[in-house]
């Protein structure tokens, strides 16, 4: 059964001079003439609140451009592209992104560059030092700024594992893995269970009740219990950070939700994960006291999950992607149709190591995050037929 949102779960609402595309690449490009701008997330002016529910999915919804126009001008979108026709394969869109040298410059996305790769840590730890600088001397009304700054800057730490993770950072294992474990480490964020769920994310995005980023409640669950339906308005809106930290414990710390050949990894980082937790936090108390604490760690961990909920959501989420159960479902569909790329203001992208290029990154996780802009500048030069572009 192919199903679709009810309502956007983090509905984006079309404010004047500003647009959002959406494709077959599904580009969710925010602009306004020209300057980027932040996406907002909710808004005294919207008519439909949240619900994250389902209901089937018209097939006309994706092949009338009437609808797809209706929609566009409904939640924003500049254009909804057409679907990636059934016979196209996954191996099918890889095999168009260049592997090769095309004349002086390197176009091998799926080349690994030990100098860009290290020079990605060497962004996330100056950016993240310059912000807890920043907390220890900003005056009480600007500490919401270094806040911000300080979270957005570790969210970059997450980028560098997650590039780990994926085999994507190092040519060798071992320095990926334990790269990856110290780059979690000031998020409490146990590495190896994330990767294991993660790697499953990839293999089954917008699987109806498999994917493992996030699932939609079905349409009768919510109906059936006004309390989950206010839960889910509130939990996928101003609650959004809290929703990803119960994620977070929820599926990465209970054993049982691994297979008996990844509990040993899985154990140790979660070793690393307290010991982190028994020395780095006292040594912060010590220091600094509670206060300390909550200013310097907690404060910008909680900007971290603003940022890691609100990618999770923007980029496998809006009104025209389905969710499909595994009998329908459709990798090529699913990657590229059901992932969306969105710009960010331009300090955000630098710090986060370009993570909202995310469709690139779904058509293959190998591709390092400092050549997804190039891997998308092919996609759009091959598939751009049905993709959503900007004026």
């Amino acid at each position: 059964m192919a199903c679709r949102l009810v309502d956007s779960t983090f509905h984006l609402p079309a404010p004047p001079k500003m647009a959002i595309s959406s494709g077959r690449l599904n580009a969710c490009q925010v602009h306004q003439r020209g300057r980027h701008q932040h996406i907002h997330f909710s808004s005294k002016k919207l008519i439909k609140v949240v619900r994250a529910s389902v209901i089937p999915l018209s097939p006309s919804l994706q092949v009338n451009d009437i609808l797809r126009n209706d929609m566009c001008k409904t939640y924003g979108f500049i254009k909804i592209g057409e679907a990636v026709p059934d016979n196209i394969t996954l191996k099918d869109i890889i095999t168009t992104l260049p592997k090769k040298s095309k004349g002086n410059s390197s176009l091998k996305v799926f080349e690994i560059d030990d100098i860009k790769a290290w020079r990605s840590v060497l962004v996330s730890f100056v950016s993240y030092a310059l912000g807890i600088w920043m907390i220890t001397k900003a005056p009480w009304y600007l500490l919401p700024l270094a806040w911000a700054w300080t979270g957005t800057a570790v969210t970059g730490f997450f980028v560098v594992g997650h590039d780990c993770a994926h085999r994507s950072f190092s040519r060798n294992k071992l320095v990926e893995d334990i790269v990856g474990t110290l780059a979690f480490l000031p998020l409490i964020y146990p590495y190896e269970p994330w990767r294991f769920k993660h790697d499953k994310h990839h293999a089954k995005t917008n699987m109806l009740l498999e994917d493992t980023a996030w699932h939609p409640i079905l349409k009768e669950e919510i109906d059936a219990s006004p309390s989950l339906r206010k839960a889910i308005i509130f939990g996928y809106g101003p609650l959004r950070p809290w929703m990803s930290i119960a994620h977070w414990l929820m599926w990465h710390f209970d054993l049982r939700k691994f297979k008996p050949n990844e509990v040993g990894r899985v154990k140790i980082s979660l070793a690393c994960v307290f010991a982190f937790i028994m020395i780095g936090w006292p040594l912060i108390i010590y220091k600094a006291g509670i206060a300390g604490w909550i200013k310097l760690w907690f404060m910008p961990w909680l900007v971290y999950h603003f940022w890691m909920s609100t990618f999770t959501m923007v980029h496998h989420t809006a009104p025209h992607i389905p969710f499909k159960a595994s009998d329908e479902w459709n990798a090529a569909q699913a990657q590229l149709n059901g992932t969306v790329h969105c710009n960010y203001p331009r300090w955000i992208e630098i710090l986060c190591h370009d993570i909202n290029v995310h469709i690139p990154h779904h058509i293959s996780p190998r591709i390092p995050s400092y050549n997804l802009r190039e891997a998308h500048r092919s996609l759009q030069e091959n598939w751009g037929k049905e993709r959503g572009r900007s004026p």
